[in-house]
């Protein structure tokens, strides 16, 4: 009986001491972690290039202090560098080289021949019953021609390459535009992504910040464990924040370089940071400037002028053409036995297809119409494209200051509940909650901030002149500003 009892109470000391361990590990659930599943953030960061030691080194991020570059260097570099500009040129001085080509028709044509034939004569030989074999040589024949007069067709040939030529000028000046306008939308976001990082730095200083204090706080007793626990993700969270700001950067700064044209160049830094460029200009002066101003426009216009000059062509290809032709030979039965020359002046008509004529006449009258059509079209576009940018700067203008209050208030909100969890009063929750609000506050406005120099560089594009600061005070009357 005795050895019973001792049994049974060894027993329940084993088990309370088991349950005493699961206890205690319960109650200290989630303070300890294993790194092989959770490692830390230092330990799994991207790691590039050996030391001389053999360990690695942590890849360097954001943006490397070697060159400072601004806007105006950005746009000078992409003028130089950008393949589409030089494209461009190119079909201007291709352009310029066909009008060269056809004014060629007034200039001289020589020619000159060599050869050596045998002949027999087929009906002389037949009919003398003898045949008639003899060697023939050309020592040399120089041949020319020159044209004097054609009423009119290759003048007309000359003004169609002209209008192409012009119209390759001003598709030259769009495309300079359409690559300032991407430059500058690229700068401006990575002046956002920049602005983005710096935001989300200052949230990883923060958050570890609060994660010292709420881990003072937990060893002194006046906080409990969830508080440092809670901390610990947000610091965790506000670290993959910034390593996507870095990411972010990288990808901004590498669709700047493309768009300038140079996309293995190294990193740089930015001489200057996102900011308010005031644009004061009013919609019909916008309109009157794209008027003058944007390449579509004046292009529209040149390609209706050359369909006109083409109408006129084909009505001249039945026009006849004055020329000279001279010949001048040396051969016969040896290389130098005799010589011959022939000269003379010619009226030249072409071969007429009288339906052939009427229904090029007809075609030539239809494209001229049609291009009258595209060209209205395209004037109307320009003005729907200018209203748009207009109307968007405008919104743009209008959501900063409203961006900007959002951004002052939850700043203070944020520094009450700061200083509330300071003093031991607030809780880690509301802490949280506050400085979501700032970060996503101050992101609204620097994403306002570049979305309205995106507008503005947009409407420059619209009209097809950039504005500088102060240059452009547009009114629609005289006691009013738009």
């Amino acid at each position: 009986m005795k050895k019973f009892i001792a049994l049974i109470l060894t027993f329940a000391m084993i088990n309370s001491s088991v349950y005493a361990a699961i206890l205690h590990k319960e109650n200290n659930l989630g303070n300890k972690i294993k790194k092989e599943e959770f490692p830390n953030s230092d330990d799994v960061e991207p790691r590039i290039n050996l030391s001389e030691d053999g360990s690695t080194a942590t890849i360097q991020t954001g943006i490397e202090n070697t060159v400072s570059v601004n806007l105006d260097d950005c746009i000078r570099l992409a003028l130089g560098n950008n393949p589409r500009i030089q494209s461009a040129m190119q079909d201007v001085f291709a352009s310029d080289a066909r009008i060269k080509q056809t004014w060629s028709a007034f200039f001289p044509q020589f020619s000159w021949q060599s050869g050596y034939s045998r002949i027999r004569q087929l009906q002389l030989s037949d009919a003398l019953r003898e045949n008639l074999i003899y060697n023939y040589w050309i020592l040399g024949q120089i041949s020319g021609s020159q044209m004097l007069y054609d009423f009119g067709v290759t003048q007309n040939q000359a003004t169609i390459r002209k209008l192409d030529n012009q119209g390759y000028k001003i598709i030259l000046t769009g495309t300079i535009n359409d690559v300032i306008y991407i430059v500058k939308d690229a700068y401006y976001n990575l002046q956002y992504s920049i602005e983005a990082k710096k935001v989300a730095e200052e949230n990883v200083r923060e958050y570890q910040q609060f994660y010292e204090q709420a881990k003072a706080f937990y060893e002194t007793g006046t906080k409990p464990k969830v508080d440092v626990t809670i901390a610990e993700v947000n610091l965790s969270n506000a670290k993959l924040t910034l390593i996507q700001a870095e990411h972010a950067v990288n990808i901004a700064m590498a669709k700047l370089n493309n768009a300038i044209g140079i996309p293995y160049c190294t990193k740089y830094e930015l001489s200057d940071k996102l900011q308010f460029n005031s644009c004061e200009i009013c919609l019909n002066k916008a309109i009157k400037i794209a008027q003058k101003s944007r390449p579509e426009f004046k292009l529209a216009e040149v390609k209706v002028e050359q369909a006109k000059q083409n109408v006129k062509l084909v009505k001249k290809s039945w026009f006849p053409w004055l020329s000279v032709e001279g010949q001048f030979e040396v051969g016969g039965r040896h290389p130098d036995s005799n010589y011959g020359y022939s000269l003379g002046g010619y009226i030249n008509f072409p071969t007429i297809n009288g339906m052939l004529i009427k229904h090029q006449i007809r075609e030539a009258r239809s494209l001229y119409s049609k291009q009258q059509s595209e060209a209205i079209n395209t004037k109307n576009d320009i003005y729907l494209e200018v209203q748009n940018a207009y109307y968007s700067l405008a919104e743009k203008k209008s959501k900063i200051p409203v961006a900007y209050l959002g951004m002052k208030q939850s700043k203070e909100n944020y520094e009450l509940s700061s200083g509330r969890y300071k003093v031991g009063v607030g809780n880690p929750v509301e802490l949280k909650d506050a400085q979501v609000q700032y970060e996503n506050s101050q992101l609204t406005y620097y994403q306002t901030m570049y979305e309205y120099n995106s507008a503005r560089a947009n409407l420059e594009k619209s009209i097809g002149r950039n504005i500088a600061a102060g240059e452009v005070n547009l009114e629609i009357n005289k006691n009013k500003k738009t």
